[in-house]
């Protein structure tokens, strides 16, 4: 599908909307918007339908949280056009307290790559001192770098460039990809 052919997005969440927030990614040109979700507000188990654009007439992916509240919550992704579950995300507990870290997980639930926060020193800094200094993290496959998730200084307006140019034999399913840059903006954006 040509919405996943793409090696740089830009990804853009809608700040304070009243009952719910708006998550759009748009191609490297920042013109036009190839995800879209729509974020329900006061759930207390997250369910959320990626779709192709704003009409949402198209569901491209699903990722549902397989328990309401959970330390070390695991999200299952699954392709809306075939049913096929794509992998899941898994926030690795204690060791996100400091510093983000995340498993990536296989259909089968296998740990194939990880997600991780920049540098514990930074992390720390933002978690203690001020959230003003950018976030960053990289996803991981065999030890090497597959993506590069670097956020904009924008206080106001979190946003991403999302790179996966070196991710030159297609390790990473960029279903996977997309679906990591979109919890870590829900997810990860919470607690900031």
């Amino acid at each position: 599908m040509e919405h996943y052919r793409h090696t740089t997005y830009f990804a853009k969440k809608k700040f304070l909307k009243l009952f719910g927030g708006e998550i759009k990614i748009f191609d490297q040109t920042k013109t036009q918007v190839l995800f879209f979700v729509k974020q329900k507000a006061f759930k207390l188990k997250e369910d959320i339908t990626v779709f192709s654009d704003e009409s949402m007439a198209t569901p491209l992916l699903t990722i549902k949280a397989r328990s309401i509240i959970d330390f070390s919550a695991a999200y299952d992704v699954t392709d809306a056009t075939t049913g096929e579950k794509v992998g899941a995300l898994r926030r690795r507990g204690f060791k996100s307290i400091l510093q983000d870290s995340w498993e990536l997980m296989n259909a089968v639930d296998a740990v194939v790559g990880t997600v991780t926060e920049d540098s514990m020193l930074m992390a720390v800094l933002r978690r203690f001192l001020t959230n003003l200094i950018p976030q960053s993290f990289t996803i991981e496959m065999g030890g090497a770098p597959v993506g590069i998730l670097k956020q904009t200084f924008n206080p106001f307006v979190p946003q991403f460039n999302v790179d996966f140019t070196m991710d030159a034999g297609n390790r990473l399913d960029r279903r996977m990809g997309i679906a990591t840059v979109i919890l870590l903006q829900i997810i990860e954006g919470r607690q900031n």
